[in-house]
């Protein structure tokens, strides 16, 4: 169990820099599947990626952030900075999607006033969608917890980070499935070993075009294209990718009168018609249809 509920935390300070959030978008940005190791407690968030610890809250005006005693101030917002890609423009970006002649992504942007895609360290993003298979939200948090828990290095206010690739290799099969991610293990401990042999394998693949990148990581045991896809947008903040699962499948189907269409001409049609964003306006039409705004 997480146990930072005893450590000392700062207390609430304002996020200067911090994007443009409706409630709405804040809520969906870190709670809604693009990463797996938040969860809500009274009126805030509380997340880990790598060796950050913080928590969040939304006000009228503006985000509040908190954090260990431990952890200095600046490395905090910088933290917060890369986690939330600051440095993309995503109210322009917004813009530039096809919304003005599209319903139902018109709703979605409505409901959702400045939704973001999260960049999350490259590899625990991997790590995340593998274990997301079949699996809900709830259920996904819950497997990474497991892992961080029995695998990962404990963090300042006791509780753990996710553990590193070589970490997962060296635990073997048995305690991933401990952890119940069931068939999943195997993929998992098997890139894990791929991953400790191959040390500079997501490093390169980091840097490669979207393109290859993408085969890379498809080379990889368990990871087709739309776990490929979750990790170049998320984890990356590769906007062209267009990550296709049952919901958004169901989407395009209802939504866009694609009933029929398989998955390679639903990315042909996503590309097309979203254009460089796609994968941003693939979140949004995630997030609405979550709400039950537009159909899926």
């Amino acid at each position: 169990m997480i146990q930072s509920e005893t450590a000392s935390f700062r207390p609430w300070q304002n996020w200067l820099e911090a994007p443009s959030f409706g409630e709405a978008a804040f809520n969906e940005t870190i709670d809604g599947g693009q990463a797996f190791r938040w969860r809500r407690i009274e009126d805030y968030f509380e997340g880990r990626w790598g060796q950050s610890i913080v928590r969040l809250r939304y006000r009228e005006s503006g985000i509040q952030w908190s954090a260990p005693t431990s952890e200095q101030p600046e490395k905090i917002t910088g933290a917060l900075s890369t986690y939330f890609a600051l440095d993309s423009k995503f109210e322009e970006l917004t813009d530039a999607l096809p919304w003005r002649s599209d319903q139902p992504l018109k709703t979605a942007i409505d409901a959702f006033p400045g939704l973001r895609i999260l960049r999350q360290p490259f590899g625990e993003t991997l790590f995340g969608f593998l274990c997301s298979s079949t699996k809900q939200i709830p259920q996904i948090k819950a497997i990474c917890e497991a892992v961080a828990l029995d695998i990962g290095e404990a963090l300042p206010d006791g509780s753990h980070a996710l553990p590193g690739w070589q970490q997962i290799a060296e635990a073997g099969e048995a305690r991933l499935r401990a952890a119940k991610l069931g068939y999943r293990a195997k993929y998992i401990h098997q890139t894990a070993l791929y991953l400790a042999e191959h040390r500079n394998f997501l490093k390169e693949t980091e840097s490669a075009t979207t393109e290859e990148a993408r085969k890379r990581l498809m080379q990889l045991p368990g990871v087709g294209r739309k776990i490929a896809d979750c990790t170049l947008l998320f984890g990356l903040g590769r906007l062209e990718a267009f990550p296709i699962d049952t919901w958004v499948q169901k989407i395009l189907a209802r939504a866009y009168g694609l009933e029929g269409w398989k998955t390679e001409q639903l990315q042909d049609f996503a590309r097309a018609h979203f254009g460089p964003s796609a994968g941003l306006a693939q979140q949004y039409l995630f997030a609405a249809a979550r709400a039950g705004l537009i159909a899926a």
